[in-house]
């Protein structure tokens, strides 16, 4: 086993690593629960979602989230600079313990980077910047992984099975926050596009009956006028609907001259 206290250089980055004492794990999922119950904005709430990884497990200097989703894989509120390019290193290697944890649900553990062999571009890389032990938790939404929880420290040897217990219960709470998230996120696109369909749909009908007060044989030869009023002036046919309904509405409104 590596002597946690042997040939540990002093981290390219430790100037920007604060460590966090320890917090009560009680206290941190209640905060967690509280973030669902009081809808914080996504970037907020997941900077609280780091915070708490990185208070709840012993020894940690950097905390992040994974997010895989259809924007790609991206990482979302790292505590610091050191974490940031540890993450970025994996994306560019396309390897390493988060996007390991990611794919395979599991989650993930290294000791220490200088002699893990799993990832041997990525732990040498990130030797150098002063990383040593990780410890990667998946985020799971049923059978669907939508992400990873990482915390990153300076020393060897630092994580253990109780981090581990840790890192689940947190990701576990992080991943509900995050499809609760993505989930309300959903609905109020498509209450827009709903709404927005709507109203064309409204304005469409109101522009048809307007062309056929005026004449117009039927529906579809409403309809046809207004398609071809929007082909010749290049406009979106809700548009000149939109338009001719104003037009009238504005006629109409003007008093009779006398």
């Amino acid at each position: 086993m590596t002597d946690p206290a042997a040939g540990n250089p002093t981290p390219a980055h430790a100037e920007q690593l604060t460590p966090v004492p320890p917090v009560d794990l009680g206290t941190a999922l209640s905060q967690m629960a509280g973030l669902v119950l009081s809808r914080e904005t996504v970037d907020t709430a997941l900077q609280l979602v780091t915070s708490l990884a990185a208070t709840a497990t012993a020894g940690t200097l950097g905390a992040a989230v994974t997010v895989v989703d259809e924007h790609g894989t991206r990482s979302r509120a790292a505590s610091n600079s050191a974490t940031e390019e540890a993450d970025a290193l994996q994306y560019e290697f396309d390897e390493g313990p988060c996007l390991t944890a990611w794919r395979t649900g599991e989650v993930v553990r290294i000791d220490d980077t200088t002699t893990d062999g799993r990832w041997p571009r990525w732990n040498e890389a990130v030797s150098l910047l002063g990383v040593r032990s990780v410890l990667s938790a998946p985020l799971l939404v049923g059978n669907e992984s939508i992400g990873a929880m990482k915390v990153y420290c300076e020393r060897p040897m630092n994580y253990g099975p109780h981090d581990e217990h840790i890192m689940r219960l947190l990701a576990a709470q992080a991943a509900i926050l995050l499809a609760n998230s993505q989930s309300l996120q959903e609905a109020r696109r498509l209450s827009r596009q709903l709404t927005e369909a709507l109203a064309s749909r409204d304005a469409v009908a109101r522009a048809t009956g307007v062309l056929l007060a005026q004449g117009a044989a039927s529906e579809q030869e409403a309809f046809d006028t207004l398609a071809t009023a929007a082909r010749k002036s290049d406009r979106p046919v809700l548009d000149v609907a939109r338009a001719l309904v104003s037009a009238v509405a504005a006629r109409n409104a003007r008093p009779a001259s006398g």
